[in-house]
This record gives C-alpha cells, structure tokens and sequence, in this order.
C-alpha cells in the first residue's frame, strides 16, 4: 500500500461521514471533481496546498488527518496489504561482499 492510497480512503470517509458529495466538496474547495476522485481513489498525491484546502472545507485538521491515514497505512500493513518496495531484495549470505549497487538504485535510495 502506498500511503496515497491511505490518504485517499480517509479524505473518503471524512467526506461521506459529512453527508458531502464529490461535487459539494469541489465547489467549497475549488478543486476539480475529476482531480477529487483521482486523490480519494490513490491515484494522485495531493500537495500540502491541496491537502490544507481540503482540511478547512472538511473541518479537520491537517494533523487529524495525518494521523487517520498513518492508522489507515498501518492497518492495512498489518493486514498483508502489499508494501511498494524500490530497493531490490539481497538474496546472497550476509557474510560475502555484495557488488556495488547500480548507480540508478543508488539514486532511488537517496
């Protein structure tokens, strides 16, 4: 699970809990329903400016829903869901020299 998937159920649940439809939620927030449901479904990373505009048009605060989606991220962790990993697993025993990592990892884990 990535977290946006997360963050994306939760702005959900907090706008269903408040009765609010993806439209009602646009037009208070001046956010585009199309870009809306693309963050609630995971599949956009909203911004801290986006995410701000959100949380003042759900009444939540910006911590209350970092919170709600660290518990959302480690609920469905512990649940089995599937952890998006960029570094590749070492398979060799730990006691031999592992080669150089190929300089493209090296970036991703930077």
């Amino acid at each position: 699970m990535l977290l946006r998937h997360a963050m994306g159920t939760v702005l959900r649940r907090i706008r269903t809990e408040r009765g609010a439809t993806l439209r009602q939620l646009s037009e208070r927030s001046r956010i585009s329903i199309p870009y809306l449901s693309e963050i609630e479904r995971g599949r956009k990373e909203a911004s801290s400016e986006i995410l701000a505009a959100l949380c003042r048009v759900l009444d939540v605060t910006e911590g209350e829903l970092l919170s709600m989606a660290a518990a959302e991220f480690a609920a469905e962790f512990a649940a089995g869901a599937p952890v998006l990993s960029l570094v590749p697993e070492r398979r060799e025993p730990a006691h031999e020299v592992a080669e150089p990592a190929h300089p493209a990892a090296l970036l991703l884990a930077a």
